[in-house]
């Protein structure tokens, strides 16, 4: 299981695979490597490099739950990239990762070859934010995958014709069964970390966008978002006329990435960077 050291002594999980564009693919808020399994077969011609941030999946918790940030896993990544001696890679960036990549963006824009925002933007929804609170550092309560399976299209409200194998998949990622019902995978003080973030004032991320100019940019968004909004998609592409955009009908936060027009969307984003 490949790992790298951080800068402050954790351990994180990564993984490495294929030849080609090295494309870093920076996870949602709770989510691990898994959240590109779908995505990944489709991608031709790609070093797809995944990880596990702090606190996730199989990496390391942090004794500091402060460092739950997106500073601080921004810091992580670019790490990873000199672990592996990448001087540049192109992110592909699922919700939090998108920001992790704004971050990036700023400070060590020289690393990046271009960006992709699976369902995140510079302005976040406040609808989206509640439901993200609602559920972040609570176990699920569901006492089985069968209960999962029943109550996750319901939960998922804004999704459209998901069939139950992916639904199963999901549960898989997102859970560890235990004999007393699902768990998440993840340290649970990762809500604290948010909402200790939460008592500062949202800084403005529309700089952090205009600083990627000139990087081949996409944007996805899933049709039902609660999260990123048309209109901040509509001034993203007012700001970058050759912003990529795309949206998955029947899909709300997050997209899985191997809908057509996903796939589309990233098949053009790689080929203006090959």
């Amino acid at each position: 299981m490949p790992r790298f050291p951080t800068s402050d002594g954790l351990s994180l999980h990564y993984k490495d695979e294929g030849e080609g564009l090295p494309v870093l693919c920076l996870t949602g808020l709770t989510r691990t490597t898994e959240d590109f399994a779908y995505v990944a077969p489709h991608l031709r011609d790609v070093r797809l490099i995944r990880m596990d941030y702090r606190g996730r999946g199989q990496s390391d918790w942090a004794e500091e739950y402060l460092s739950y940030n997106v500073l601080r896993e921004a810091r992580d990544a670019l790490e990873l990239l000199d672990h592996l001696g990448l001087e540049k890679a192109a992110i592909l960036g699922t919700s939090r990762g998108g920001l992790n990549a704004l971050v990036i963006g700023s400070s060590a824009r020289e690393r990046l070859l271009g960006v992709a925002f699976n369902d995140i933007g510079p302005v976040l929804e406040p609808a989206g934010l509640e439901v993200i609170m609602g559920y972040l550092g609570r176990d699920p309560g569901w006492g089985s995958v069968e209960e999962a399976l029943a109550q996750r299209p319901a939960v998922m409200a804004g999704f459209d014709g998901v069939p139950e194998s992916r639904w199963r998949e999901e549960i898989d990622h997102l859970y560890e069964v235990t004999p007393e019902g699902l768990r998440i995978n993840y340290d649970p003080k990762l809500r604290d970390a948010v909402i200790e973030a939460g008592t500062h004032e949202a800084p403005d991320m529309w700089p952090l966008y205009d600083a990627l100019a000139g990087l081949p940019l996409a944007v996805i968004r899933g049709a039902n978002s609660d999260l990123l909004s048309r209109e901040t998609v509509a001034e993203m592409k007012r700001r970058r006329p050759d912003l990529i955009a795309a949206e998955v009908p029947g899909r709300g936060h997050i997209p899985f990435l191997d809908e057509p027009e996903a796939l589309a969307a990233l098949d053009a984003w790689l080929e203006r960077m090959r």
